[in-house]
């Protein structure tokens, strides 16, 4: 009699351990990272059709759209910028792939060179611990407490009609159209 007790428990055992099994690799694809992309979608399908030298400012726009970004000092240079990025727990996204494609016109519109570059030619900047020093006066906890002092006026609001009435509480009645505290434009 032990023997079909014994293996209803073994079919049990085995049943759950496969349960686990599959809940487990279930769930790798679930905590995987999915990839976020930003910028500009720039494939390289897209802008290998671009031929420095016969290819002008529209092919690029039919291509690729508008810029990302274009130079600071040349608005001959548009600068396509694209990455995707993944979520990291307790921190900042972390970048999975960079890559930013600049290209040149000269001033009548054709295209004279076309550059890309990825992460790899990026240079990583760190954070300065510095403060950056402000004029005006240090004023300590005490200074901070009693400055208020005497500040508060609970009459101040009575002055005016509405509650948007501020500092300058009555004295703004004649003022009409939205933006002046609800006063509202009248026929």
């Amino acid at each position: 009699m032990t023997q079909p007790n014994r293996n209803g428990l073994t079919r049990l055992r085995s049943a759950c351990g496969t349960l686990c099994a599959v809940l487990l690799l279930s769930g790798c694809g679930v905590f995987a990272p999915s990839l976020i992309p930003r910028g500009s979608l720039a494939e390289p399908d897209d802008y290998n059709q671009l031929i420095p030298g016969t290819s002008t400012r529209a092919d690029a726009l039919d291509l690729m759209g508008s810029p990302t970004t274009r130079g600071a000092f040349d608005d001959n240079v548009w600068i396509y910028i694209s990455m995707a990025t993944h979520m990291v727990p307790m921190d900042f996204p972390a970048v999975s792939k960079q890559q930013v494609v600049v290209l040149r016109f000269d001033n009548a519109g054709k295209l004279t060179s076309l550059r890309t570059l990825s992460r790899k030619d990026g240079m990583d900047v760190a954070m300065i611990n510095k403060i950056t020093p402000t004029p005006g006066t240090k004023i300590n906890v005490m200074q901070q407490i009693l400055g208020n002092v005497g500040r508060y006026n609970p009459m101040q609001n009575m002055m005016g009609s509405g509650s948007g009435g501020g500092m300058m509480g009555g004295y703004n009645n004649n003022m009409q159209g939205p933006g002046h505290f609800g006063s509202g434009n009248s026929l």
